[in-house]
This record gives C-alpha cells, sequence and structure tokens, in this order.
C-alpha cells in the first residue's frame, strides 16, 4: 500500500477516499521536484497536509473558493472527498497551470482563476458569490479575512486554519471582521494545537476592500 494511503487510514479515511487522495499526493510530489509547490517533500508530510484540509469537511457548503491555492491544499483534498465543486485562486502562473492539470488527471470539476485575491475580488463572477471560502497563505488572520471576505456571498462564511491564536490576533481579526461586514462566529479544534476560526459574513463587505495588490499582508487591518 501506498504510504499516503497507509496514513490516511490510519487516521480513519475510508479505503476508496484514501486511495484517490493518496494519487493526488503522489502527483503534488512529482510536481514538486520540478517548481516549488509545496514545503511538504515526503508521503508523511503530504499526508499530514492532506488530513489537515479534510478538518474542514463540517463546514463546507458550495459554491467554495480557496484562494492562494499553491499545490492545492485544502481544496483538491475537499474535492475529492465530496465530489464540490471548487474555484481555485492562484496568482503564481506556473502553480495556476498545475494546478489546471491536477483537476483535469484527477476528473474534479473546478476552474482556476490566474489571479490575486485582491484582483478576482473586484470581478463581479467572484464577489459576494461564495458560501465557504478558505487560504491558508503565512498571514495574519485579519489579513486572510481581507482577501476572503469580499469574495464570500452574505450569510457565507470564511474558514480560516490557524496554529497558536494570540489573544492580540484574535482581537485584530474580530475588528478587521467587523470592518469587512462579518463577524467571527467561533472556533473549533482541528488536532494538535490546530483550530479552524469560523467568520460570518453579515452584511456586504464595503467596496474599497480589498485593499491594493499586497496591502492586506503588509498592512493587516486593525493591528
Amino acid at each position: 500500500m501506498n504510504p499516503i494511503e497507509a496514513a490516511l487510514e490510519g487516521r480513519g479515511v475510508g479505503a476508496p477516499v484514501a486511495a484517490a487522495l493518496a494519487r493526488y499526493g503522489r502527483l503534488v510530489l512529482e510536481a514538486n521536484t520540478r517548481l516549488n509547490l509545496t514545503a511538504a517533500k515526503t508521503p508523511e508530510e503530504i499526508a499530514e497536509h492532506i488530513a489537515d484540509s479534510l478538518t474542514l469537511l463540517p463546514d463546507l457548503r458550495p459554491p467554495y473558493v480557496d484562494v492562494g491555492s499553491g499545490a492545492g491544499f485544502p481544496a483538491i483534498p475537499l474535492a475529492i472527498a465530496t465530489g464540490i465543486e471548487v474555484t481555485l485562486i492562484e496568482a503564481t502562473t506556473k502553480k495556476a497551470r498545475v494546478l489546471e492539470e491536477l483537476l483535469g488527471v484527477l476528473g474534479l470539476r473546478g476552474t482556476v482563476v490566474p489571479q490575486r485575491a485582491e484582483e478576482a475580488a473586484r470581478d463581479p463572477r467572484w464577489r459576494d458569490h461564495f458560501l465557504t471560502g478558505t487560504c491558508r497563505a503565512v498571514a495574519t488572520a485579519a489579513a486572510v479575512a481581507e482577501l476572503l471576505l469580499p469574495l464570500i456571498a452574505v450569510d457565507g462564511v470564511a474558514l480560516l486554519q490557524r496554529g497558536r491564536f494570540a489573544p492580540s490576533e484574535r482581537a485584530s481579526l474580530e475588528d478587521a471582521a467587523l470592518v469587512l461586514g462579518g463577524a467571527v462566529e467561533g472556533e473549533r479544534p482541528a488536532g494538535g494545537e490546530r483550530r479552524i476560526v469560523l467568520v460570518r459574513k453579515r452584511t456586504p463587505t464595503p467596496a474599497r476592500f480589498p485593499r491594493r495588490s499586497g496591502v492586506p499582508q503588509r498592512r493587516p487591518l486593525c493591528e
């Protein structure tokens, strides 16, 4: 048995889904030799990323968007596990091409948007469109909220995967969410120190957000 598949089955993932996820993991490892898609370099590390992606399943509702998709975590594992159609926003052209290849090879329904999230959120096709959004980008929670909430429909949810979550970062997220038309609804554990923070979109995000490309990460709201 493939080590990725074995690791996933050991975590309670059913055999047919584990096999499909393992195939995806092998494709990522292969692509990673040509292009730096992810810091995960071993089957065990890939399995860890896949398992972490699956912790989002209870809160997933279509239509669904993932920002800064990179190697496809968490969107592609979620698509494999559920059959849901995914929209992947990835600004790096080479990574966007790999994502398109992965969707095709794996027979998944999805669209790759080769733009920064700040640009995609100005497109009427995507703004206020999605009921669920994720972003695993290395950024503060407030910055992630600014990238996601303009894409989320009213009553939709941005799912923030976080590790250690300092009180100061949580306070900044709560303030930023209010500015963006949302509210922190709660959080739940996702294994170890990992947690998923739910930010509900309550009202339309003001038109001035997101700010120009790169600004949300450089100058996070309310920090």
